[in-house]
């Protein structure tokens, strides 16, 4: 019996390890890349015998095959390895494993795909300007790839510049391509099922024609002087071009006659004959092309001046002529200068001063009555076609002296002036005397005044002691040619007059004062202004004095309070003294600017305004957009003006600008154009100039399919929407208002759901003893006090007897009682409601709530 259980239980174990035999490939899937290999592990659970591998075709793979092999690891895995997988790899193999006549097998689905690869896509192509360029990039992949074009790292937009097409073989073409298309493009590849990208950078040049710009058409040449002529041409393109000259179709080389710069644009012709005129050609040769122009030579002689000579005269005695002669082929024509002021052919003035005769080669230029001023250099010039030659000569003028200077001289008693006697003349040797009186000056009785001598100039000094060291003082120069005399007055100067405050510009803490100087300055320089100012009222005057400089028409007075009542003047100062001050003028402060920032010099200071901020909303229509903007700094003086300007962002003219007040919040820009991305600058403007512009960039909405259907419904949906938020507006206000009441009045919904009598706004008070302060529409408190007779009402009219808890509420008293209205809280209601509540004191508390809700929904709903 024994014996027979242990056959059955190895039986049992025999079926189990063959109903166990069990196959597993690893990985279960697999993708390879064209040219990549991998391999797969069979492992087998159970007893096994032979382990093999399948094809997709159905064949057993043997060992020694080169593309593919399996190698038995142990007795329970083999392994199979592809190499270098093409896509003839792909497919599904099997791995059968067998036991005896047991067998399992696993299959493993084996893709193949091609990666990205670029098969032609050259790193530099090149093209001509003006062709229809197509760059290459052939690029292959499976499943097949989407090809994206970028030029300098940004997609090309093919709606934008229609010259860019893509082709059918993802080629790129560029219909009329330009030189500002050069650059780098990217030909992207992209599977979007793998996620992979793979790109090639192409270096695209483009190459132009010459171009040929000549410096002159036409070139004038000197001959027989040993000159040469240069000719030139200028030439432009990509690559740079080779410049070759030409002339009769004989190509010219370096030598002894020509020579060349470096790039051959400029050709020298050695020692110019008449022989070398006519026609030059300037070729210019790269990769586009060739391109010629013509250059002209014409020799001529240049001018010479044969003959001019330096001349003397003597002032207004004397008539002088002046000669010059000149050479050249064509004749020349001669042409006279003096400093900026040209002399033609005939006489220059209706008193025939100055005459100027020419003939052939020789022009005379005449001054009748010559002047001093006539001195100095002439410049004789000769032009022909070829060119011009110079040459000045000089005219000296011989005259006596000519005395300058201010003829009148302001000071004061103890301020020493300079008496300036400034002297023109040739010869410049000059004595000088200083005389007053007909006494020569300085002598025993002028102790107070010095002489100081230059060559050119001697100066008075006059230190007044008094009122008779006033007057006139006289100068008198003389030299061989004759003598000068000039009287110079001393004036005693005066205070300057009172300026005119002109405007005042207000500030916070400061305020500036626009003034207008005195009309009369005393006969010397304002030096100072003297700036005085006081609140209104006050007795004391803050003064502040400021320097004179360049400009300056306005001053600024510093520590003012704010919203307050200031007055001002102002007075001149000169070095004689204080002048008398202007009219009083009175201002008031503005009040703070910024909101929680102290005020300080530096708000006030006056600068440009800061930008506005600007907030856009995009109108219903979908192409008109309000732009709103918050007003900043005024930079310390008031804003004049907004500017607005807009444009689309494609385009680059600007709309014209809109000038708007400065009261202006908003503006209203429409008619724009549909799905357009525009750009909108605002400017503040004040006195002191332009602020920074405010920017705002949006976009216009797509043009819409308007149908009656869908217009209706939009208007339906606002009005369901207005009608939601009425009502909820109107419960808001109605719980506020009895939440009000709950809390004051003790009264209400809520107070009748908290389970509270009505006892009304004052009696929790009056039973304690204690006094109500209730504000009223006037700002005066209502006093109510509990006395052992009753309540006493304190009203503005004196007091009326009001019952209390516990006395009957008679008809009169009634009456009184809702005619003489208490403004406390419960006057938010409306005068009958609260007489409603006097006339039920002694309705249930929940009832009175009840009421009292109901007649609140009645005013406000």
């Amino acid at each position: 019996m024994f014996q027979t259980k242990e056959l059955i239980v190895l039986v049992l174990l025999f079926l189990g390890s063959a109903v166990c035999l069990r196959v597993d490939i690893t990985p279960a899937h697999g993708e390879i890349s064209v040219g990549e290999s991998k391999f797969f592990l069979c492992e087998v659970t159970g007893g096994v015998k032979g382990i093999d591998w399948f094809s997709p075709s159905g064949e057993k793979i043997e060992t020694n095959r080169q593309d593919i092999t399996v190698f038995r690891n142990d007795e329970t895995s083999s392994t199979l390895t592809i190499y270098n997988a093409n896509i003839d790899s792909a497919g599904t193999y099997k791995c059968v494993a067998t036991s005896g006549d047991q067998q399992a097998e696993a299959t493993v689905n084996v893709k193949i795909y091609q990666k990205i690869t670029f098969q032609n896509a050259p790193s530099l192509q090149e093209f001509t300007e003006g062709d229809s360029a197509v760059i290459i990039c052939d690029v292959i992949s499976s499943p097949p790839p989407t090809v994206i074009w970028k030029h300098k790292r940004a997609k090309i937009q093919y709606e934008k510049d229609v010259r860019f097409k893509v082709l059918n073989n993802n080629h790129l073409q560029i219909r009329g391509i330009k030189k500002t298309d050069e650059g780098v493009y990217t030909c992207e590849g992209r599977i979007m099922a793998r996620g992979e990208i793979d790109f090639r950078a192409i270096r695209v040049v483009v190459n132009v024609l010459p171009t040929i710009r000549v410096r002159q058409a036409e070139v004038n040449a000197t001959a027989d002087l040993g000159h040469s002529a240069m000719l030139a041409c200028d030439a432009d393109g990509f690559p740079e071009p080779t410049v070759t000259w030409t002339r009769s179709d004989v190509l010219l080389e370096s030598g002894d006659k020509y020579s060349f710069n470096e790039d051959g644009s400029e050709m020298t012709i050695m020692n110019v004959k008449k022989l070398d005129e006519g026609d030059y050609t300037c070729i210019a040769r790269n990769k586009a092309g060739k391109t010629e122009e013509e250059v002209s030579l014409r020799v001529f002689v240049k001018p010479r001046i044969t003959y001019l000579e330096n001349h003397t005269t003597t002032e207004m005695e004397e008539q002088i002529t002046l000669t010059c002669e000149a050479t050249g082929d064509p004749t020349p024509t001669i042409t006279w200068s003096y400093g900026t002021r040209m002399f033609m052919d005939g006489e220059q003035s209706a008193d025939g001063i100055v005459v100027v005769r020419s003939d052939a080669r020789v022009s005379s230029l005449t001054l009748k009555y010559a002047q001093y001023t006539d001195a100095g250099q002439y410049l004789c010039t000769a032009r022909n076609a070829v060119g011009e030659s110079s040459q000045h000569m000089y005219l000296e003028v011989r005259y006596a002296p000519k005395i300058e200077g201010s003829v009148t001289v302001y000071t004061w008693e103890g301020n020493p002036a300079n008496i300036s006697c400034e002297i023109l003349a040739h010869p410049s040797e000059v004595s000088i005397v200083w005389l007053r009186d007909g006494l020569q000056l300085p002598n025993a009785n002028t102790s107070n005044i010095k002489i100081y001598n230059t060559p050119s100039a001697s100066y008075l000094e006059v230190n007044p002691d008094s009122q008779n060291d006033f007057g006139s003082y006289n100068c008198t120069a003389s030299n061989e040619i004759g003598t000068e005399s000039k009287e110079f007055i001393l004036i005693q100067a005066d205070v300057p007059s009172a300026p005119v405050i002109t405007q005042v510009e207000p500030y916070s803490s400061t305020a500036q004062l626009i003034f207008d100087e005195p009309e009369a300055s005393g006969g010397v320089p304002v030096l100072k202004y003297r700036t005085e100012w006081r609140a209104v009222g006050r007795n004391n005057w803050v003064q502040r004095v400021y320097e004179v400089r360049e400009g300056l028409k306005a001053v600024t007075i510093t520590g003012l309070k704010p919203e307050s009542q200031y007055e001002a003047k102002i007075s001149a100062i000169n070095g004689k003294g204080e002048g008398e001050s202007s009219s009083t003028v009175a201002f008031k402060t503005e009040p703070v600017l910024l909101s929680g920032v102290l005020p300080t010099i530096k708000n006030y200071l006056k600068r440009e305004p800061t930008p506005p901020k600007l907030e856009g909303t995009l109108q219903p229509k979908g192409n008109a957009l309000r732009v709103n903007w918050i007003k900043q700094d005024d930079g310390g003086s008031p804003i004049t003006h907004y500017l607005v300007r807009y444009k689309a962002v494609s385009i680059h003219p600007w709309k014209p600008e809109i000038r708007l007040p400065r009261g202006s919040e908003y503006v209203l820009l429409s008619g724009l154009e549909w799905d357009t991305e525009y750009d909108v600058f605002v400017v503040a403007e004040n006195q002191q100039g332009k602020s920074q512009p405010g920017t705002l960039t949006f976009r216009t909405s797509s043009e819409p399919d308007a149908t009656p259907d869908s217009m209706e419904d939009g208007a339906g949906l606002n009005t369901g929407v207005i009608v939601g938020i009425l009502i909820l507006v109107c419960v808001l206000l109605l719980l506020a208002v009895d939440a009000t009441c709950c809390f004051i009045n003790k009264c209400g919904l809520l107070m009748c759901l908290c389970g509270k009598p009505g006892t009304g706004s004052k009696g929790k008070d009056i039973e304690a003893g204690k006094a109500a302060f209730v504000k009223d529409e006037s700002k005066e408190p209502i006093v109510e006090v509990r006395t052992e007779d009753g309540l006493t009402a304190n009203h503005d009219a004196g007091g009326h007897s009001e019952p209390n808890e516990t006395t009957p509420l008679t008809e009169p008293d009634f009456e009184r009682q809702k005619c003489h209205h208490t403004h406390t809280t419960e006057s938010l209601l409306p005068t009958h409601a609260h007489c409603i509540k006097q006339h039920v004191p002694y309705v249930n508390g929940n009832l009175y709530c009840m009421l009292h809700f109901l007649i609140q929904t009645a005013i406000f709903c």
